[in-house]
């Protein structure tokens, strides 16, 4: 595979597959399939935390995630990576494998899902600008009215589910959002240069160390009430969220580019809202379909192929 300028947006790159026959199709599908699992995200933590204590299910998280990648990496004798690509693994590996998770899992002691979605709503927004300072792309205006709609539609929407009021775990919700904006846009660049699924594979590989650490921590000092929803959620954040969802959020990013994948998340926070009424008997707002088409709508425009990388 050839390295390519991961600052260019017009053209789908092709990491994998069969993603050159069918530019952007293949990549839009992929990164909106690491949404949805993402959107279980937050239910999943939190009927994780019925069980164990936030370091507890924080290290083996990130246990378990890195057990799964490393027998992926040995079963299929993936290559190591090159030297080059260290540095940006340990930027994913600290962004979206160790601050992401272990941030939201503090913030979920005091926050609720719903709430916690505040965050998601301004990540995709977060992700353009990081993207668009590291690679230099320059999405067009019409990208970034869109952008900044959807964001304010998701933010005045999720602000008013939980109720207008800020939350003790608010500063862990904003300090995950700009760790995960970082480890997203360099997995994006690294997603151009080596398969996607390796690159949050050695990513979670580099953090079984603190997995194993924060595991024996958190278990010596924290209770455990095993719960088949703690087991479940354990799983679910550990295999689905941490390897799953972000192998194909990569690969996604990996052929349309950081920019136009991040904006496929301003449907997470709905989704998260929508799980957390079925799966944690919170209450969603009569706003949310309006809410929802009007999301929809600024995801279209982000997703229309431009003509060029100017503004």
């Amino acid at each position: 595979m050839t390295a390519q300028n991961s600052a260019t947006l017009p053209s789908a790159i092709a990491v994998e597959g069969t993603a050159a026959r069918r530019p952007g199709v293949g990549g839009t599908t992929l990164a909106a399939a690491g949404v949805v699992t993402f959107s279980l995200t937050f239910p999943g933590t939190a009927w994780g935390l019925e069980s164990f204590g936030p370091w507890s299910l924080f290290g083996l998280r990130c246990l378990l995630a890195g057990l799964t990648a490393g027998a992926f990496l040995l079963a299929l004798r993936a290559p190591v990576p090159a030297r080059t690509h260290w540095a940006g693994l340990v930027v994913v590996a600290g962004g979206v494998v160790v601050g992401f998770p272990l941030l939201t899992t503090l913030a979920l002691q005091t926050s609720t899902t719903s709430h916690a979605a505040v965050v998601v709503g301004l990540l995709p927004l977060t992700t353009a600008i990081v993207s668009s300072l590291r690679t230099g792309a320059r999405p067009s205006r019409r990208f970034w009215a869109a952008a900044v709609a959807g964001a304010a539609v998701v933010l005045a929407f999720t602000v008013a589910q939980s109720g207008g009021s800020l939350s003790g775990g608010d500063a862990f919700l904003f300090g995950a959002l700009l760790v995960c904006a970082a480890g997203y846009t360099e997995g994006g660049r690294l997603a151009r240069l080596m398969p996607g699924w390796q690159v949050i594979a050695w990513a979670l590989v580099l953090c079984l160390p603190i997995g194993l650490l924060g595991s024996a921590l958190g278990l010596a000092y924290e209770p455990v009430r095993l719960t088949w929803h703690g087991v479940a959620g354990l799983v679910w954040v550990a295999v689905g969220s941490a390897f799953l969802g972000l192998y194909v959020w990569y690969r996604g990013m990996a052929e349309i580019g950081a920019a136009r994948a991040s904006q496929l998340q301003l449907a997470q926070p709905l989704l998260t809202l929508l799980w957390s009424v079925l799966l944690l008997g919170e209450h969603l707002s009569p706003a949310a379909p309006a809410a929802a088409s009007a999301v929809l709508v600024c995801i279209a425009v982000t997703q229309r192929p431009e003509r060029t990388g100017r503004a």
